[in-house]
């Protein structure tokens, strides 16, 4: 498909000035967060540019009730609420999510502090504005929530655009899903996905991943069992950097870790001790199987990775470190096994 075709498809856009995305719907808002600014000005002059999310309460960010794919979530909130708020998106009518991620995982940002992202399908600009091109198709419907698990309200601004009048009958569905080890158990890897059934393929990983020991972290190897694997899976890498599209420790001589964003992977974040409150190294890894996605016909019985260091004489080390992953798939169904839902203690930095 070229740019340049002609298509018979919509466009549309949810935002806090056209909450339900309708033709001519926009900047009609006579009461919102800014009403009090454009007192002098009136209708039509961002009269309502955001939200308030009650604290310990869901908000509806957008409800479509017919067929489409969104192209684009523009989306931003103060740095506190980054793992505090929770993103969930629900396909055709489904009870259950598709999507379950804390806010800032979601956008390859999970510790609540900013660092640029370059990439083709995230891309997180300061300080702050966080924007996903995942093509979310559905066949019914869709809605988009965010819970805010805190104590305080949370001042939200956002803009989900879509296309509808698309044929999507054909179309697999966004699936994301969280897990955190903290600390990981001994010798036993971090699971990123377990027990999916269904067609479907593997597009993307998130890391926020905290080192509880001095040394290298990232020696253990990313494995993705598919089909009817069972003990052995059919993909397994070379180091946890290595999957990550670095290599030699992402170490450049006199410059030690080095940041880098690309299109589809990189290690945009590096938290160093400061010698008072951040006492360990926190690294955030992203990589999006968009060029190579890993593609399963019956299900996806387990992605991991481990987490391995050095010891003395030569051996691996198995760490215990703060591994939080988000895994993002497209399957064949609006609803798969899924872990618990993230909770505000299971989220703290």
């Amino acid at each position: 498909m070229s740019l340049a075709d002609l298509r018979s498809t919509r466009t549309r856009s949810i935002s806090p000035e056209n909450v339900d995305g309708r033709p001519g719907g926009g900047a009609r808002a006579t009461e919102g967060t800014g009403a009090r600014e454009a007192r002098d000005l009136g209708r039509g002059w961002k009269v309502s540019p955001s939200v308030d999310v009650p604290a310990g309460e869901p908000f509806t960010l957008a409800d479509i009730d017919e067929p489409g794919v969104i192209t684009h979530l523009w989306i931003t909130t103060h740095t506190d609420n980054w793992r505090r708020l929770v993103l969930r998106a629900y396909w055709d009518g489904a009870d259950e999510p598709a999507v379950e991620v804390p806010y800032g995982d979601f956008f390859a940002s999970g510790w609540g502090r900013f660092a640029q992202v370059d990439s083709q399908m995230i891309a997180a600009n300061p300080h702050g504005g966080f924007n996903s091109y995942w093509p979310m198709p559905f066949r019914e419907g869709a809605r988009l929530t965010l819970e805010n698990t805190s104590e305080h309200d949370a001042r939200v601004y956002y803009q989900v655009t879509y296309e509808i009048g698309g044929d999507h009958s054909e179309d697999a569905y966004l699936h994301a899903q969280w897990r955190r080890s903290n600390p990981l158990a001994e010798a036993t890897p971090h699971v990123l996905l377990e027990g999916i059934e269904g067609q479907g393929h593997n597009v993307g990983t998130y890391l926020a991943w905290g080192a509880h020991s001095n040394g290298w972290w990232g020696e253990g190897e990313m494995k993705f069992y598919l089909d009817d694997d069972t003990e052995f899976p059919t993909i397994c890498g070379t180091g946890t950097e290595d999957y990550f599209g670095g290599a030699w420790n992402f170490d450049v001589p006199g410059q030690w870790y080095t940041e880098f964003s690309t299109p589809y992977l990189g290690m945009p974040q590096v938290i160093r001790p400061d010698g008072l409150y951040v006492a360990q190294q926190r690294f955030g890894l992203y990589r999006w199987h968009v060029a190579d996605p890993i593609r399963f016909t019956t299900g996806l019985p387990r992605v991991e990775v481990q987490a391995l260091g050095w010891r003395s004489g030569g051996r691996y080390l198995p760490l215990r470190d703060d591994i939080a992953s988000t895994a993002l798939f497209y399957l064949d169904r609006p609803v798969t096994a899924r872990p618990p839902a993230p909770t505000a203690d299971g989220m703290e930095v």
